[in-house]
């Protein structure tokens, strides 16, 4: 994400002007855009015109709108925000107060104006336009007939490519229908690979498989590489990492990011710098040094106990504003209080887990036993 301008009053109200250059920006884009904020951008409107002669043409213009943002909508195969609202600034080919969609799009410039930036929206620009936040994770999830081709970012676990394919099972005198099913579903696999990683940006490819499916993959991918000259595999064999999973399915990579011979080997990719917290969460027998209630969370911090928060990005795109106010006041109490926090994403394997508890959690610096027994009454009032 390129930051063109920014402008900041002393009640905290103002712009920025960005530039979203790569697909994780459009993400960025989702949650820096709430419902409330005014959005400026260049768009196509439909107009009608009527000749001399009475006659009605219909046209398609391209001007610039600025809209009260009144719905967000993310399209994640096309990398495209839909941002829908009324128009709030003089056009000459849209009325005040008409409805229009705004399709923001890859290096399309536009300008957010909010009443308020709290601490949450500033940082997530000060991460967009961090020019080191690139994908440099790739992974590659199968078993026989099934595959996902990910792309793991801080932010975003991104499926490139599903290859889906039926491979004739084995039988006695029918061994090669099997292996010619099999070979062509590993030259659907390494198509994938050429077309969807980035071997100048990616510092690690996990291959998980059950069983031997990934080095039987891995021994046919390095020889057909030889053969046909494929250097850019051939120059990078040593970032591949064979990993064990139970499926090819994408929910199974977090137990492939959860293995600590795993963990030591990404150890210098970024994304790797949270996921460590939430298998911590997940591994503790009781909730005595970690907490999975907003509440428990809160009294926690009270007690100046919070070493870690972790919240999900859902929780500050909530359109209830006192709820959005709730979190963000959190968030700036922990880190006055030393603590650190981390933001999670709710398209990362990662955040998905957080998501499954109740989209925040801490873990403590000492151990709080008393919130620990009143955990079910305090569960029943968050339900």
């Amino acid at each position: 994400m390129k930051l063109i301008a920014k402008n900041f009053e002393k009640d905290s109200s103002g712009s920025v002007v960005l530039v979203p250059d790569e697909a994780e920006d459009m993400w960025h884009a989702y949650n820096l855009i709430a419902v409330g904020d005014h959005l400026r951008s260049t768009t196509i409107r439909r107009v009608q015109t009527e000749s001399a002669t009475g006659s009605v043409s219909s046209n398609k213009v391209r001007t610039t709108l600025c809209i009260a943002v009144a719905r967000v909508e993310f399209d994640t195969q096309a990398c495209m925000l839909r941002i829908n609202g009324r128009n709030v600034q003089e056009n000459q080919y849209v009325k005040m107060g008409a409805y229009h969609t705004i399709d923001l799009e890859l290096n399309r410039k536009f300008t957010l104006i909010k009443e308020y930036w709290d601490i949450i929206a500033l940082e997530r620009v000060e991460m967009a336009c961090d020019p080191a936040q690139h994908a440099d994770l790739g992974a590659i999830l199968l078993h026989e007939g099934l595959c996902h081709i990910c792309l793991v970012t801080s932010s975003m676990t991104i499926v490139r490519a599903k290859i889906d394919m039926n491979i004739p099972r084995k039988r006695k005198g029918f061994c090669g229908q099997h292996d010619k099913g099999l070979f062509k579903f590993y030259d659907a696999i390494i198509q994938g690979i050429l077309r969807h990683i980035n071997f100048e940006v990616i510092k690690c490819i996990l291959v998980a498989s059950p069983g031997f499916v990934k080095d039987q993959f891995c021994d046919y991918m390095f020889q057909q590489a030889v053969k046909n000259d494929w250097k850019a595999i051939i120059d990078n064999k040593s970032k591949f990492l064979l990993a064990h999973s139970s499926s090819g399915h994408k929910h199974s990579l977090k137990e492939v990011l959860a293995d600590p011979t795993v963990t030591a080997r990404l150890a210098d990719t970024k994304k790797n710098r949270c996921f460590g917290e939430i298998v911590q969460i997940f591994n503790r027998a009781s909730v005595i040094s970690s907490l999975i209630s907003v509440t428990h969370v809160e009294k926690a911090n009270e007690a100046l106990a919070i070493e870690t928060l972790l919240v999900t990005d859902e929780l500050f795109r909530s359109t209830d504003l006192p709820t959005r106010k709730r979190y963000v006041k959190l968030v700036e109490s922990v880190k006055e209080n030393g603590g650190e926090v981390r933001v999670f994403s709710s398209l990362h394997v990662s955040g998905e887990q957080l998501g499954q508890l109740s989209g925040v959690a801490a873990i403590l610096r000492f151990p709080m036993p008393d919130i620990a027994d009143d955990e079910g009454s305090a569960d029943s009032e968050e339900d």
